[in-house]
């Protein structure tokens, strides 16, 4: 027996007019996400090399060295008196620095050592300098009274020419060596009693006030106030008297004699060796050029402006 069910039209129209249910998601699993590749780096471009800056850098001081030996070579031919060419004077220099550390007795000896043992008269003049000068200037420049006491006798003594006072040094010392290093500590005092004076009276009055609202002691306000803010102005003295240390300690060894390049360049003149002379010339810029960059590096890692030599 075969059943039938009808439906009245009106069924059937609001059946077809009601939104259909959305469809289930299918029981299927779901793949994960898969994960992004990172972009790829971006190649590094090397910057375009500056020729003109290059140039500029490089071809003033080879065009300086050029002119050097040009006049050089100029002067030397036309000298009647056996003046050495540049070339005559490398050759020298070769035979020179080939064994600079030979010894033949206390007044032959290699130029290695007589640069050694003016290197050592400075550091020992300049570390007296150095002791005695750098507390003075903070003592002269933090008191009134000592600055108005030693500013005069430090006009008075400062432009002295440096070989007036070696006499000084050997009456009282009785020996060349320590005469030479009086001279040399005497010479370069100034710059750095001077230098160190100025910075300390320098330092903003701001810093002190606060110091003496803090009543602060004298070694926090010289610790923790004057001695950061002096130093760039200690290290320039610094760096002026060691130049002028090393300007000394040759006029000084020419007149006391002994070992050191003064005394070896005045024992070349007494040989008419004038090739030598020349080499020791340039030794002895090299040397001061060293400790000039030296000291000029050592001032700019402790100020914030440029240090200009």
């Amino acid at each position: 027996m075969v059943s039938a069910v009808f439906h009245s039209p009106l069924d059937v129209a609001a059946a077809q007019s009601a939104p259909s249910a959305p469809p289930k998601p299918a029981a299927s699993k779901v793949a994960a996400p898969q994960p992004v590749p990172a972009p790829a780096p971006e190649p590094r471009t090397r910057a375009p090399l500056d020729l003109r800056a290059f140039w500029m850098r490089v071809l003033p001081p080879l065009a300086g060295f050029g002119l050097l030996l040009l006049i050089w070579e100029v002067v030397a031919m036309k000298s009647t008196t056996g003046f050495p060419t540049p070339t005559a004077t490398w050759q020298q220099a070769v035979t020179v620095f080939s064994d600079p550390f030979y010894s033949k007795g206390p007044n032959d000896q290699g130029v290695g050592w007589n640069v050694l043992s003016s290197l050592q008269r400075v550091a020992m003049g300049f570390g007296l300098a150095a002791l005695v000068g750098i507390p003075a200037g903070f003592a002269i420049g933090r008191f009134e009274f000592l600055s108005r006491m030693f500013n005069p006798l430090i006009s008075l003594l400062r432009p002295v020419s440096p070989l007036a006072w070696l006499p000084i040094g050997l009456l009282v010392f009785k020996g060349a060596n320590p005469a030479a290093i009086w001279t040399i500590f005497i010479c370069s005092i100034w710059p750095m009693v001077i230098n160190t004076a100025v910075g300390v009276q320098r330092v903003p009055t701001d810093y002190m006030n606060v110091a003496k609202v803090l009543n602060l002691s004298e070694w926090k306000i010289l610790t923790k106030i004057l001695f950061p803010a002096v130093l760039p102005y200690m290290l320039t003295g610094v760096r002026l008297a060691v130049g002028t240390a090393w300007l000394v300690i040759v006029a000084a060894e020419m007149l006391t004699g002994g070992v050191g390049i003064g005394f070896w360049v005045w024992d070349e003149w007494n040989n008419l060796n004038v090739a030598n002379i020349i080499i020791a010339i340039f030794v002895i810029g090299i040397v001061g050029l060293v400790l000039e960059f030296a000291l000029i590096k050592l001032a700019t890692a402790f100020t914030f402006e440029e240090v200009k030599s």
